[in-house]
């Protein structure tokens, strides 16, 4: 892990101070930085994210779509989780918590808001930081590959129609029009301009991609960062009175992120694969792809929505929690290992 994802969550503590502050001294720039958007889709966020997305987009290469057939038990319990459970487990924990246990602690104008940020976070399967967590686990690095090229593709095409069926579920109405001037923004157009990149620099050799991918890297966080920056200068009033609100969206974040890594976990060791593919199933069933989540809250709902202060929890959260799951996972190996020769 390089310097930025080792210690993103304490860049994103510090950017959370940083824009909490900048909010309250210039609140007049972050209104008109907010007001410049078109189709609901704002620009200096879509830049962003475009230079957030695309240079992760372009370590996924859909040739290797292939290759599932030879973990096809492993891809299908991640396949399973990504898709059948974990969004509708989430929209259950956003229901549970946000409506029933939080409710009375919570602005009750943003509980909508609150819940649709959480189906956002869940509905869109990690990427990038999948090849991370695949590493620290000694995760077979092909069922890996293919199985983020899978999932990418899906993407494309069930994003939308999954997150607009469970707001329905959840009675939050669903702005069809920005959902998917979103997809097409936000994971259609940048699909395609780093796959045709992709395709040019390695036209060039593997040792000169790497070396693009290496420079580009940084480029990728330091627009999060920015990004968040941005968020909490917007949502900074909110969180000044209630600054227990970050807490309490954590905590169905938490619980989804264990219950669907155990559950993919357990259910490739029930289905005898091996431990190499098992691990990274369980991570890659278990995060998220929040840059998307983020971005997509911000189209949808607005930069001082509940639902983008929901998305940018998760992102606080996901690495300290997927590395407790790194942590359980290389614990287990030998568990796993004597449990699978019975």
């Amino acid at each position: 892990m390089n310097l930025f994802e080792r210690y993103l969550t304490v860049w994103v503590a510090l950017c959370i101070v940083a824009g909490v502050l900048l909010g309250q001294f210039l609140p007049g720039v972050f209104q008109a930085i907010a007001s410049l958007e078109i189709a609901r889709v704002n620009l200096p966020v879509g830049v962003l994210v475009w230079v957030m997305i695309i240079p992760m987009l372009l370590r996924i290469d859909f040739g290797a779509l292939h290759q599932v057939k030879k973990h096809w038990r492993g891809i299908g319990v991640t396949l399973f989780v990504n898709w059948g459970v974990k969004p509708f487990s989430m929209a259950f924990l956003g229901w549970l918590f946000i409506r029933q246990v939080f409710a009375d602690y919570l602005p009750q104008d943003q509980l909508d808001s609150y819940i649709a940020g959480l189906i956002l976070l869940a509905a869109a399967p990690c990427t990038a930081m999948v090849f991370v967590w695949s590493n620290l686990v000694k995760g077979d690095p092909y069922f890996t590959l293919s199985q983020v090229a899978l999932n990418d593709a899906i993407m494309i095409f069930a994003f939308a129609p999954l997150v607009a069926l469970l707001l329905g579920i959840a009675s939050i109405a669903v702005p069809w029009d920005t959902l998917f001037v979103s997809v097409l923004f936000y994971i259609v157009i940048p699909v395609i301009i780093a796959q045709l990149l992709r395709r040019r620099l390695l036209a060039r050799g593997e040792p000169a991609f790497r070396q693009v991918m290496e420079h580009i890297a940084p480029y990728s966080m330091g627009a999060l960062l920015v990004t968040l920056v941005l968020l909490f200068a917007l949502q900074g009033n909110a969180i000044v009175a209630q600054p227990l609100v970050i807490a309490m969206l954590a905590v169905p974040i938490l619980i989804q992120v264990l219950f669907n890594s155990g559950l993919a976990y357990w259910l490739n060791r029930r289905l005898g694969v091996a431990h190499c593919v098992a691990a990274p199933s369980a991570l890659i069933g278990a995060s998220n792809f929040f840059e998307l989540a983020v971005a997509a809250a911000i189209s949808l709902f607005g930069f001082q929505s509940g639902a983008a202060l929901a998305t940018v929890v998760g992102v606080l959260i996901e690495v300290p929690v997927m590395l407790l799951v790194v942590k359980i996972a290389n614990a287990s190996q030998g568990w796993y290992g004597a449990e699978m020769r019975k």
